[in-house]
């Protein structure tokens, strides 16, 4: 079997996660395919997978390959499309990963309107409040509201939040309001797990940086659920503007220490660093800043300051 074919073969096991999935979708059957690797791997004279009965997934050294051929072939495919296509390389899939909340909140009716604009293409969409492995989980991109600790990825910003410290009109009746960030000591707190500041809240004026140390009466690792947690007035939450708009607008939830500043947050494309971007991955990073550009909850951080890195949702 030739070296292209093996490659296919290979790159498609990996990104279907399944040897069955990549003979349906190179066209040979699954026999072809389990020979194809297994004659890579003899080439090679490496393990690239590490197959059980119930999952396939990738050595080390079929990480660094993979990481090699994949743009390969994409750029293999594209040269393909130009000519056979009439110049369109819009097509094929694209697996993305977001964060839960934004998924639902923000791109749930985003994929429809990029769908319409390239029928070609075929969306994968994984919702995650977890920092996905791109490799791991085959993604071609993913949404990132988050510190970006991984140097080997490729991003770009698509946005910026900020953090807004709220609570339920309800709870602030019966607890007081805080006047000062020092005050949230005293109060009840419902945490998110992922924030990288832990227990530690950051605000700031013209004073200065104040850190407080926080107690949360409750944590969780998803947005929406210290939301809900706070209207039924349990406490003070620190959430991104995207989450708590809806709710704050509705006067379910009322902001408080409105004189300090909070973290601004970049929201970023993230994708596997490689010289050869899919097409349809430039369309939609291009798509989701031009849709974010007028979102009411960016339009307050569109001015030109330094953006503090937390963790989000």
């Amino acid at each position: 079997m030739d070296k292209l074919r093996e490659l296919q073969c290979f790159v498609s096991v990996v990104e279907s996660g399944s040897f069955v999935r990549a003979a349906d979708l190179v066209g040979v059957s699954t026999t072809a395919v389990s020979r194809a690797v297994l004659g890579l791997e003899a080439r090679l004279h490496a393990r690239l997978l590490h197959r059980s009965t119930r999952r396939v997934c990738l050595t080390e050294a079929g990480r660094h390959y993979f990481e090699r051929c994949k743009p390969i072939l994409h750029a293999l495919q594209e040269a393909d499309d130009m000519l056979t296509g009439g110049g369109d390389a819009m097509h094929g899939r694209l697996r993305v990963g977001a964060p839960q909340s934004f998924g639902v909140l923000e791109l749930a009716e985003a994929w429809p309107q990029f769908l319409q604009r390239h029928p070609g293409v075929e969306l994968d969409i994984l919702l995650s409040d977890q920092v996905s492995d791109l490799l791991a989980e085959r993604l071609d991109m993913a949404i990132r509201i988050a510190h970006l600790q991984q140097p080997a990825l490729v991003h770009r910003r698509l946005a910026q939040t900020r953090l807004v410290a709220c609570a339920s009109p309800a709870y602030l009746a019966r607890h007081g309001v805080p006047r000062h960030p020092e005050d949230l000591a005293g109060h009840a707190v419902i945490a998110y797990r992922y924030y990288a500041g832990r227990d530690e809240w950051s605000f700031q004026d013209a004073s200065g940086r104040h850190l407080v140390r926080i107690r949360p009466r409750m944590r969780a690792n998803n947005g929406d659920t210290c939301i809900a947690a706070a209207r039924a007035g349990l406490g003070v939450i620190l959430q991104p503007s995207f989450l708590v708009a809806a709710a704050l607008a509705r006067g379910e939830l009322v902001p408080v220490l409105e004189g300090y500043a909070t973290a601004r947050i970049g929201i970023y494309a993230v994708y596997p660093s490689h010289r050869h971007m899919p097409a349809r991955v430039n369309a939609l990073v291009e798509f989701l800043i031009d849709r974010f550009s007028h979102a009411p909850w960016a339009a307050e951080c569109r001015r030109d300051e330094p953006i503090s890195l937390e963790t989000c949702s």
